[in-house]
């Protein structure tokens, strides 16, 4: 599957390329596609004609004149398809239908026990999903044409199976995929939840100021994270990139991890192990929402805990920051909304990486809190279809 997020990775001469300027904004009429890929009017004429012709672009309105007519502005034909979306979570898992614009038409949320097992949940999840495209379908926005899915533990980039995943007890080699496209009959693509929401936040040509490399770090019940690389979603070879939740964290208590080692920064900064220390602390804390409304009150036991939480945090990603040297960092998960949390790792990383790695560094929460999983799942499963066959004359 492909993990392009913007087209123009093997040349400027192919049909998908095209498709990637316009819906990435970076061109939005005939005349700027051909200054952006140096193909001649009449090629790229010929090409958008025929993407027209197709149902997958439309000309809408009319661009800004520069002397001359004003260009028809291109698009993306919004109702040439649908997307389903699940973002499987253990506190709660969110559903999506967006369409081929990677608008989001709907979105519902729920919650599912992830310890029911794969069969069960994916089986009732997978039919929540269908209900929500069958509506959508009802409007005339296309058939579905495939679902991207966010599992909150490692994925297998090789086979799409899970792997070892600390909090899905009984999914470890389940593949997901298998099991939703028996259901719907369409592609599936399957992906760990971090990766997904760094997708979704990923800022594209229509905005101010783009960032083409960015960790996005995912601080909840667990810790993950996504990496973009040069504007495109990096997995590594295996599909392990960018996870640091098992990562030592530097003078840390022995606390036992799931991956058989100790001090960790899941079991020492994550949602969980804060609601447990609070507990621990003689507090009647359930949820990481309480204990960051506790620090909104100034209650010490758990401001302290998100600041150090943070501050380990940060130690960590000081590293990745001077090794990937990126231009912005975005946290999300819930504990991106604690202001302490947030000011912890802001401050650890200007104190523990030299001046020239964040002298550019934008560090920002994430901008779609809530559907940043949605979006990016979108955004994935678009970008697979348009780098098909049928795109790469």
């Amino acid at each position: 599957m492909a993990e392009r997020l913007s087209g123009n990775a093997a040349g400027p001469s192919r049909t998908v390329d095209l498709i990637g300027l316009i819906r990435t904004g970076r061109a939005g009429s005939r005349a700027e596609l051909a200054k952006a890929t140096g193909l001649s009017p009449s090629t790229v004429a010929t090409r958008i004609d025929a993407l027209i012709a197709r149902g997958h672009v439309a000309e809408v309105g009319e661009g800004e004149s520069r002397g001359g007519r004003r260009p028809r502005r291109l698009e993306i034909r919004a109702d040439a398809g649908l997307v389903g979306c699940i973002d499987l979570g253990v506190d709660r898992t969110s559903f999506g239908v967006a369409d081929f614009a990677g608008n989001l038409l709907a979105e519902h949320h729920a919650a599912l026990d992830l310890a029911a097992g794969p069969e069960i949940i994916l089986t009732s999840a997978t039919a929540r999903l269908k209900d929500m495209v069958e509506q959508a379908e009802a409007t005339g926005s296309g058939r579905l044409r495939g679902v991207s899915v966010g599992v909150p533990g490692p994925v297998s980039s090789a086979d799409s199976r899970i792997v070892a995943p600390s909090r899905m007890p009984g999914w470890n080699g389940t593949n997901a995929a298998e099991i939703i496209q028996r259901e719907l009959g369409v592609p599936v693509i399957v992906n760990n939840d971090a990766n997904l929401m760094a997708a979704g936040e990923l800022l594209n040509g229509t905005d101010p100021v783009t960032y083409p490399h960015q960790i996005f770090v995912k601080a909840g019940t667990g810790i993950g994270c996504g990496i973009i690389a040069g504007g495109e979603l990096y997995k590594g070879s295996n599909g392990w990139a960018g996870d640091i939740s098992h990562a030592a964290v530097q003078g840390a208590p022995a606390v036992p991890c799931s991956c058989g080692r100790t001090g960790c920064l899941d079991v020492l900064a994550s949602g969980t192990a804060l609601v447990r220390e609070m507990q621990l602390q003689g507090h009647d804390v359930q949820t990481v929402e309480a204990m960051i409304d506790l620090a909104r009150d100034a209650h010490p036991a758990a401001t302290g805990l998100l600041r150090g939480a943070g501050v380990m945090t940060g130690g960590v990603l000081a590293t990745s920051i001077n090794f990937f040297n990126p231009n912005r960092l975005v946290l999300g998960g819930v504990l991106a909304g604690s202001a302490v949390f947030v000011a912890a790792v802001r401050s650890t990383l200007y104190s523990d990486c030299p001046p020239m790695a964040t002298a550019e560094l934008v560090v920002e929460v994430a901008r779609h809190p809530q559907t940043g999983g949605l979006r990016g799942a979108a955004r994935v499963m678009l970008d697979d279809i348009f780098s098909g066959e049928e795109f790469r004359a």
